[in-house]
C-alpha cells in the first residue's frame, strides 16, 4: 500500500484544519505540514518533501497560480487545487491545470466552506491517485511522437471496415477525466476548421467549470467549442461539452440530431458520464461513431463503448499509457478488448481527421 505524505496550503486556518483532518482520517495519508500562502508553500515543499500538495488558488502574499508556477519550476510535486466555484475561480483553476496541476476539487460553498466535509472522499481519492501517478512516472514522460503517414496507414488497414458504409454520417465522441483540460487542448485545436462532423465531449467536471473550459478551448481552436445546451441541433465543425452536473445524450429530432441534457442520477459517481453519452449514441444506427477515451481515473466509458460497438459501426481510440496523466479509463477500455487504436495524445486529432475525411 502506498503511504502518502501531504502538505496542505490554505490561507484560512479553519480550512487548513478541516482539510488536514479529512486527509488524516485515511490510514494511508499523513499530513506532514501546512502553509498559509504561496511563499509558505514553497518553503514547506523544500523542507518536508511531500508526495502531494493541496493548494488553495486564492491566497495572500503569493497566490496559488504564482505558487504553482514556482513549484513546477523549482520543486515539482503533484498538486491538487482546492478552488472556488465562482467564474473567476473556475478561470484561474483552468489556467492552473495548464501550468501543471494534477487535478482540482471545488470548495462546496466558497473560500471558507463550513460544509467542506462533503468533498472528503473525493479529496482523499484524488490525493492517492496523484501520488500513485507520480510514483509510476518518476522522471519526465517521453515526448509523444508526431503522427506520420505510415503509422496511420497501418491503423487504417486494421480498421478498413469502418469505411464500408460511406453513406453513414460520422459522429465524434470523446470521454475524459483527470488530465482532461490539457488533453483536450492537444486534440481540439489540432482538428481542422472544416471538420465534417460534430464532436460530443464528456469531461468529468463539477458545475461551473465547463463553461470556462469551453470558452478557453474555443479561443484556441479552429472548430467552434461550446457548452452543450438542451435541445440544440448538432452541427459539423462544432464541439459540444457536457455541462458539469448534467448528463449529455444525443437524440433524434426529425431528420436532425440534438443534445439532450438531464440531471438523472450519477452513473458510477459521475454526472456527466461517458457511459451515458456512448449508450445514447448506440441507438443511432444510421450513423457511425469515432469514440475516443482519454486520460482519467476509473473505467467510465468502457461499458458504453461495448454497447456502442455492438450496435453501431464504431472506431474506438484509447490514449496510450505513455501520454495519459492517469491510465485508468483508457486501460479499462483496452483491457476489455474494445480499443481499435491505441495512440499518443498528439496523434489522436490526426487519426480523427483522417477517418472523418474518408467517411
Amino acid at each position: 500500500m502506498l503511504l502518502v505524505n501531504v502538505l496542505v496550503a490554505d490561507d484560512s486556518a479553519f480550512m487548513r484544519k478541516m482539510i488536514a483532518s479529512m486527509l488524516s482520517s485515511d490510514p494511508d495519508i499523513t499530513v506532514i505540514g501546512t502553509a498559509r500562502n504561496g511563499e509558505d508553500t514553497l518553503r514547506g515543499i523544500k523542507k518536508y518533501r511531500p508526495d502531494v500538495v493541496t493548494l488553495d488558488v486564492e491566497m495572500p502574499v503569493m497566490n496559488g497560480l504564482e505558487a504553482l508556477k514556482r513549484i513546477m519550476e523549482e520543486c515539482p510535486v503533484p498538486v491538487i487545487l482546492v478552488s472556488s466555484r465562482t467564474e473567476e475561480g473556475a478561470d484561474e483553476t483552468l489556467k492552473a491545470m495548464e501550468y501543471g496541476a494534477f487535478d482540482f476539487i471545488p470548495k462546496p460553498s466558497g473560500s471558507i466552506s463550513l460544509d467542506i466535509e462533503t468533498i472528503k472522499t473525493d479529496l482523499i481519492n484524488k490525493v492517492k491517485h496523484a501520488a500513485s501517478a507520480a510514483a509510476e512516472r518518476p522522471g519526465k514522460p517521453r515526448k509523444a511522437r508526431v503522427p506520420d503517414t505510415t503509422i496511420l496507414e497501418k491503423e487504417e488497414a486494421k480498421t478498413e471496415d469502418f469505411h464500408t458504409n460511406i453513406h453513414l454520417k460520422t459522429l465524434i465522441a470523446i470521454g475524459v477525466s483527470t488530465g482532461g483540460p490539457k488533453a483536450l487542448q492537444k486534440v481540439l485545436p489540432a482538428l481542422p476548421k472544416e471538420l465534417n462532423a460534430p464532436v460530443l465531449i464528456v469531461q468529468h467536471m463539477p458545475e461551473g467549470f465547463t463553461k470556462s473550459l469551453s470558452s478557453r478551448l474555443n479561443k484556441l481552436s479552429g472548430i467552434r467549442v461550446k457548452e452543450a445546451e438542451d435541445g440544440e441541433l448538432l452541427q459539423p465543425g462544432t464541439a459540444y461539452i457536457a455541462p458539469g452536473g448534467s448528463h449529455l445524450r444525443v437524440r433524434k429530432l426529425g431528420a436532425s440530431l440534438a443534445c439532450e441534457l438531464s440531471e438523472d442520477h450519477p452513473v458510477h459517481g459521475h454526472r456527466p458520464s461517458v457511459d451515458v453519452l456512448f449508450e445514447s449514441l448506440a441507438l443511432l444506427t444510421k450513423h457511425k461513431v469515432i469514440a475516443a477515451i482519454l486520460t482519467g481515473m476509473g473505467s467510465d466509458g468502457t461499458k458504453g463503448l461495448i454497447k456502442l460497438k455492438h450496435s453501431v459501426k464504431t472506431l474506438a481510440i484509447t490514449e496510450s499509457e505513455k501520454t495519459a496523466v492517469v491510465y485508468g479509463m483508457p486501460r479499462a477500455a483496452a483491457e476489455a478488448g474494445v480499443a481499435d487504436i491505441v495512440a499518443d495524445i498528439d496523434q489522436i486529432a490526426a487519426i480523427i481527421e483522417r477517418f472523418t475525411r474518408r467517411g
